[in-house]
């Protein structure tokens, strides 16, 4: 094909969906132009460095072997995974209807609740997952109904057990970065669905966060936008979208670019901030739909001493902000050690190895923190040195062995301009009703990618990569 006469694609986003699409397209002999707000590769993944020569996953991180256009990226990108490890005892700090707080400490993972409230919560998701239609949600059997009502309010009707009541938030944190009140039953049943189901999306060894990639997730996006070079422009926010009978052309602050099809693979809250010409038919995101609410803590000692004292590192918590850690020390299972080449936008560094105490050896300890929830929105309002504060003072009382962390790094993903949430857009009541029937559908010359374009793994990097080739095909059908 003459170069001259190719047709040309822009990629709004340079995320795993839209980079994965980019490639694609460029493979068939497309011309491409991958526009990225941000100074840097990867949306929802990202990479910062603990301590030097240590990276870890401020983003997304978790695989599992359903996982397979993702492990077949990564393979094809010289990338290897590594087991997540979970070695030791837990550490919950869960307060009761009995008032009690202090932490325990419990092998495995099932918190010391009341086995019988959590197993009927849990037959009951199960329940609820097994009706959904995941390729069509907004199809499924009493779909009005369900999306009518918010999680919240169908714990208040069918929980009756505090403990019950007590761990859904903490178990939406962990597997959605939601709170009850902000989404959706059948959003709630069609994201376990389309996960693989609740045991699946929470299980480790054999579930979805089995692995992760050495080095970090981070990675795939820059090494899929190696080969593009300079046709990746960074620092190239959108803000417009015009089409005509012709050609569609992509307004940046730094110019317009114009060509035969855009691909727009961005989070449904970001998509609706652009102007459209002419307009949508019908916006990327409905009328209750939130961000994500997660934040990334990291806290780096001399070494992970919790393991000294028989403990995983994992810990689960009522009270904030981190309502749940987990070890990423590299050696266990951990992204490791490279070079990311990037900083935290949205984040900080307070002593972090500042003083050369650090080390990239396997002794280094990372703890990692997650705040989700209603309580993201309240540590995200705070001043840096309140979080740092926070999160110390809470790491030093469920892990006493642990002396004053040597550098702690907070990534806030709700506040982030480029994202708005993470893991991914949370669709409250009525969304799916709304929003479902037009989720893939192209806008004439515009087409729609991301994680949250994908009724398979919805919100997870798995998804995004299957929205960027389901867009390639669409593209290529047009001829």
């Amino acid at each position: 094909m003459n170069e001259d006469h190719r047709r040309t694609t822009v990629v709004v986003g340079a995320g795993l969906a839209g980079l994965t699409a980019a490639t694609g397209l460029a493979a068939r002999g497309y011309a491409v132009t991958v526009l990225e707000a941000r100074d840097r590769v990867g949306g929802r993944t990202h990479g910062i460095e603990a301590a030097p020569g240590v990276l870890v996953d401020a983003g997304a991180a978790y695989l599992g072997d359903r996982h397979t256009e993702l492990l077949a990226l990564a393979a094809d990108l010289g990338l290897k995974t590594t087991p997540t490890t979970m070695l030791g005892a837990s550490r919950f700090a869960l307060t009761r209807h009995d008032g009690s707080a202090e932490p325990a400490t419990r092998d495995g993972r099932f918190p010391p609740l009341d086995a019988v409230a959590l197993g009927d919560l849990f037959e009951r998701l199960a329940e609820l997952t097994d009706t959904v239609r995941p390729e069509a949600p907004w199809l499924t059997p009493d779909a009005e109904r369900l999306d009518a009502l918010t999680v919240a309010e169908w714990a208040e009707r069918h929980l009756t057990h505090p403990d019950a009541r007590l761990f859904l938030p903490l178990f939406l944190g962990e597997m959605c970065a939601a709170d009850p009140a902000d989404l959706s039953v059948l959003h709630l049943a069609f994201y376990l669905r389309s996960g693989g189901g609740l045991r699946y999306l929470n299980a480790f060894a054999g579930g979805a966060q089995q692995d992760r990639i050495d080095g970090g997730a981070h990675q795939l996006c820059q090494r899929l936008a190696e080969p593009l070079g300079a046709r990746v422009r960074l620092g190239e926010a959108v803000r417009a979208v015009h089409q005509d009978d012709r050609a569609v052309t992509v307004h940046t602050d730094r110019g317009a670019y114009r060509a035969d099809i855009a691909v727009l693979a961005l989070p449904p809250l970001l998509a609706d901030t652009i102007a459209y010409q002419p307009p949508l038919p019908a916006p990327r995101a409905g009328e209750r739909t939130t961000r994500g609410c997660a934040i990334k803590v990291h806290l780096v000692y001399p070494s992970p001493l919790w393991r000294e004292h028989g403990l995983s590192g994992w810990s689960v918590n009522a009270r904030g902000p981190l309502l749940s850690t987990v070890d990423d020390s590299p050696g266990s299972g951990s992204p490791g050690s490279g070079s990311s080449g990037d900083d935290s936008p949205g984040g900080y560094s307070s002593g972090a190895c500042s003083s050369g105490a650090c080390s990239p050896a396997d002794g280094i300890g990372v703890l990692t923190g997650f705040v989700t929830g209603a309580e993201a929105h309240r540590f995200g309002a705070l001043t840096p040195e309140r979080q740092r504060a926070e999160a110390v003072e809470q790491a030093a009382r469920l892990f006493p062995m642990l002396p004053e962390p040597l550098g702690v790094h907070v990534t806030d993903w709700v506040n982030d301009p480029f994202s708005r949430g993470c893991y991914a857009a949370l669709l409250g009541p009525g969304d799916w009703i709304r929003t479902g029937p037009t989720l893939t559908a192209p806008h004439q010359r515009v087409h729609w990618a991301g994680t949250e374009t994908s009724t398979a793994f919805f919100g997870l990097m798995e998804g995004a990569i299957r929205s960027g080739h389901r867009v390639v095909a669409e593209v290529l059908a047009r001829g």
